[in-house]
């Protein structure tokens, strides 16, 4: 396939993107396309694996989303793929290291030398070649407490792990400190953006709690920047089991009411009612765009294709272009 490059010479709007996990890095890949005016403002709830076990240890941010945001903004040269491997390997063996990204250690061992968490993730980025700047939601660590039904009882599951992979339905999520401060950054480059971009990813964990911290939250609403969803390819095991497009649209509404969503992106594969999926789009006054974004577009599951989803964000304008969409 040919790779979409629509703005071969560095150009293109500023793009926030919001989120954590794989979500997040198939939208900085796609982003890469398109734009070199790149902010990744990832969620730090984190609490399992490599990331867990240095949160714990050394009361850190989990440094784990903050990795693959990197090495999801690695370039495609030589240099870029290489650091991009590197910074995702996990090490192996029985002792210490075993299960430890090497980008996570990188990431504490300039955290610890710069005494800055900003400026140490300036200083990967930098390293990497990184063609965007990764920043976290908030300066200080987040726990997912959520109210999970579970028959007729509801009971409070705290964790982000935990919350992902709990059996039962997600009511609602908060986090805690109930109040968390905004990295002052990352504000700053939603109220610049022209673009902020949500989704895809673990809706609860990944998509709505970074949204859940107050001042980047109201950064958000008071941004001129137009807002833009890449709704999932399919429900996530667990967390939103049988969820309809439509529901996840309700639950993101529901839990930060006040959004102006622009344009919500879908593959035609995900969405089984078309016309209803739309009405729903609309009632909350945004437009659908369904365009195929999927690796395996035409069967069950699959994930986001960066090339295709780099040809839909052009498409969102209807002028081929999302260095119009201010």
């Amino acid at each position: 396939m040919r790779r979409f490059n629509q703005f071969p010479d560095g150009h293109g709007p500023k793009v926030a993107a919001i989120g954590g996990g794989h979500g997040l890095a198939v939208t900085l890949r796609a982003l890469r396309r398109v734009t070199d005016n790149i902010t990744a403002v990832v969620g730090v709830s984190d609490d399992g694996g490599s990331s867990g076990r240095l949160r714990h240890e050394f009361g850190v941010l989990p440094p784990g989303d903050l990795r693959m945001a990197l090495s999801a903004l690695c370039g495609d040269d030589t240099w870029g793929r290489t650091w991009s491997r590197v910074v995702q390997h996990r090490f192996s063996g029985q002792g210490d290291l075993r299960g430890h990204s090497l980008g996570n250690l990188l990431i504490m061992s300039l955290w610890e030398e710069t005494g800055d968490v900003v400026a140490g993730l300036d200083w990967v980025a930098a390293l990497l070649g990184a063609q965007g700047r990764v920043l976290p939601v908030s300066t200080d660590p987040l726990e997912i407490v959520a109210h999970v039904r579970f028959g007729d009882t509801i009971s409070q599951v705290h964790g982000q792990v935990a919350v992902a992979t709990s059996p039962g339905d997600v009511q609602e999520i908060h986090v805690n400190p109930e109040n968390p401060p905004a990295c002052p950054e990352a504000v700053e480059a939603i109220m610049e953006a022209d673009v902020i971009m949500l989704g895809p990813g673990s809706w609860y964990t990944s998509v709505i709690a970074p949204l859940l911290v107050p001042d980047l939250r109201a950064a958000i609403h008071r941004s001129p920047a137009k807002l833009v969803l890449i709704q999932n390819l399919m429900p996530q095991p667990d967390e939103t089991e049988n969820f309809t497009p439509q529901h996840h649209l309700e639950v993101l509404m529901e839990q930060v009411p006040g959004l102006e969503i622009d344009t919500v992106i879908a593959d035609p594969v995900s969405v089984r009612n078309p016309a209803e999926f739309r009405q729903a789009c609309a009632d909350i006054g945004s437009r659908l765009l369904l365009q195929s974004v999927s690796s395996t577009s035409g069967r069950k599951g699959g994930t986001h294709d960066p090339d295709l989803l780099a040809a839909a964000l052009s498409e969102t304008t209807g002028r081929g272009s999302i260095s119009t969409w201010r």
